[in-house]
């Protein structure tokens, strides 16, 4: 007798759009690079151009390889412009606090290669992958952290962190996807780092402790080396 039919398969529900492909773009691969050398990503929030080389080539200087703009710093766009031109190549340049979709498209303007968002927006993500930019969304549970890996995010920020501790993102950890980088932010401090990269986190977003407007050049340089340091411990 003929064997019957595979029964159809059902279709994904309305609004719940199937995962991208895992297409991985240069900006993908420079920022796993970047990453693994230095899992520290330094958020310069209160950046201002005039200042925007001298301190990134001072993080760059004591080894950090991502630094972060927000964009509710004044003129972000050109301080983002100002480090992708100047700083050297192993240095990776990205945009935070992105939640629209022109804010994407105005990063990329930029020179930016890293999409940072404090929320899950799925127009965002796909914006930032469609353009071949690393989408970073923030992201407090796990719901939230599945639905944006779902809609294509590069990785994942757990936002603020210090809501959420070690133990809460070591059991995260033990039911994402094994390749998932998920980075703390939000109450990262030198002294905290062992424990959450215990936890099983791939790195760090650091703002004020690293950064605060104002700040000399000598004394950001000096937090970032102990930052380093706290990485190599």
């Amino acid at each position: 007798a003929a064997l019957a039919a595979a029964p159809a398969r059902a279709p994904e529900p309305a609004g719940l759009p199937a995962r991208p492909p895992a297409e991985r773009s240069m900006c993908d691969v420079r920022f796993e690079r970047a990453l693994r050398a230095c899992p520290v990503v330094a958020v310069l929030r209160g950046l201002e151009p005039p200042e925007a080389l001298a301190v990134g080539s001072a993080l760059a200087e004591a080894g950090l390889t991502i630094v972060e703009v927000p964009l509710d710093s004044r003129d972000a766009l050109r301080s983002i412009q100002i480090l992708a031109q100047g700083l050297p190549e192993n240095v990776v340049v990205g945009a935070g606090s992105v939640l629209t979709e022109e804010e994407v498209a105005q990063v990329a303007a930029a020179g930016g290669s890293v999409v940072a968002s404090p929320n899950v927006d799925p127009p965002v993500i796909r914006k930032a992958r469609a353009m071949g930019l690393v989408s970073l969304p923030g992201v407090a549970t796990p719901t939230e952290a599945f639905g944006a890996l779902r809609h294509g995010a590069s990785g994942l920020k757990a936002f603020p962190c210090e809501q959420i501790p070690p133990k809460i993102l070591k059991a995260w950890s033990a039911v994402l996807p094994k390749e998932t980088v998920l980075l703390a932010e939000g109450g990262v401090t030198a002294d905290n780092m062992t424990e959450y990269r215990s936890a099983g986190v791939s790195g760090f977003g650091v703002g004020s402790a690293l950064f605060r407007p104002g700040d000399s050049v000598a004394t950001i340089r000096a937090r970032a080396e102990s930052f380093v340091k706290a990485c190599l411990a």
